[in-house]
């Protein structure tokens, strides 16, 4: 409770539980994103990706899994230019500063998603990709949404990071959420280039539009999430210079042959299989039946799925040396600013009960 970044008196147990103790099953493989009202804590343990609970799939801060022969990617967190080139340097517990910063993409993760080079079926992120407005009906946008007009007008709704992913990946479905509203964009790639098509859903109220079914063509199964060979050579190619302090990472530094990298990684999706580490609990389930005492804090344990994903590419586990030699939680006082940092309460939100912080 106290890694999620929500007023304290929204701070109550739901149902997530029922699924991490294992009393209730996803009906079928669920995928999911981070955005900006997570556990934090709980998906840092999951920072590559893996199972937070049964049959629902972290993809993790960034990411690429196959599901079938559907590549699915996506990157977690909202875009704040103070924190994107700063490293992964928050650590639970969180105070008033890092609990939102710890959900701020970094130029880390896009840089390894920028690295990919075979085709994106469908890509998730949380927030929208700057500039999509003008691949859609911004007109009935702006109507249902006025106090989204001037940031289109200054090309600020959105996320940079995420603009420079849809160009370079091209997917062919790019799927969002984050501003409450639904919004459909067709984004042609030049005259002989891919198609994306974007879908961002409303928030899950009653009458409100936060469902569409796709269907999608795939070749033969198994239908099931499996681990991506060209991820994880990027993975495992850029891990070296992966920035767990404020420093921001030095991608001079990586050496590294990329088909070498996928050869070796082959070999061992063929050793192993391809199927993700089980899901394992890292804590206590939660008891109904008994308090919950929402100051409390557990130490952030290392996750069994981590581990034996860092094992299985024979990587260090450098979040045990972070552990020991990590900086106080708190924001750098020095940040380069750059772009709009709005207060959320000077955002005109038309709804009563809105959390959501459009741009912290």
């Amino acid at each position: 409770m106290e890694s999620l970044n929500v007023p304290r008196k929204y701070r109550e147990m739901k149902s997530f539980w029922k699924y991490y103790s294992g009393q209730e099953v996803a009906p079928i493989p669920t995928i999911f994103i981070g955005g900006n009202h997570e556990a934090s804590n709980y998906l840092w343990e999951l920072y590559y990706g893996g199972w937070a609970a049964p049959n629902i799939y972290f993809l993790g801060f960034a990411g690429v899994v196959k599901f079938g022969n559907i590549r699915i990617g996506g990157l977690s967190g909202i875009y704040n230019a103070r924190h994107y080139r700063l490293g992964h340097y928050e650590r639970p517990p969180y105070n008033e500063s890092t609990i939102r910063s710890v959900y701020h993409v970094r130029e880390y993760d896009v840089h390894k998603l920028m690295q990919i080079e075979e085709p994106i079926d469908i890509f998730l992120s949380h927030d929208w990709p700057c500039g999509i407005t003008d691949y859609g009906n911004c007109k009935e946008l702006v109507r249902h949404k006025q106090y989204f007009e001037k940031e289109i007008q200054d090309g600020t709704l959105g996320s940079e990071p995420a603009a420079q992913l849809l160009e370079k990946l091209k997917p062919s479905y790019w799927f969002s959420a984050h501003l409450h509203c639904k919004f459909a964009a067709v984004v042609q790639h030049g005259e002989d280039s891919p198609v994306t098509k974007f879908l961002a859903l409303d928030k899950c109220l009653p009458r409100r539009k936060f469902l569409q079914v796709f269907e999608i063509e795939s070749g033969q199964g198994p239908y099931e999430i499996q681990y991506d060979e060209e991820w994880l050579a990027i993975t495992r190619t850029f891990n070296s210079v992966f920035p767990l302090t404020s420093q921001s990472a030095n991608f001079g530094g990586v050496q590294h042959d990329m088909n070498d990298c996928r050869q070796w990684v082959r070999s061992r999706l063929q050793e192993r299989g391809a199927k993700p580490f089980e899901f394992v609990r890292t804590v206590p389930c939660y008891d109904a039946s008994q308090s919950l005492s929402i100051g409390a804090f557990a130490e952030n344990p290392q996750n069994p799925q981590t581990e034996s994903f860092l094992q299985f590419l024979e990587l260090p586990n450098l979040f045990e040396n972070a552990l020991e030699s990590r900086e106080p939680t708190q924001s750098p006082a020095t940040l380069d600013h750059k772009g709009p940092d709005l207060d959320p309460e000077e955002i005109p939100i038309d709804d009563e009960d809105e959390l959501e912080e459009l741009d912290e």
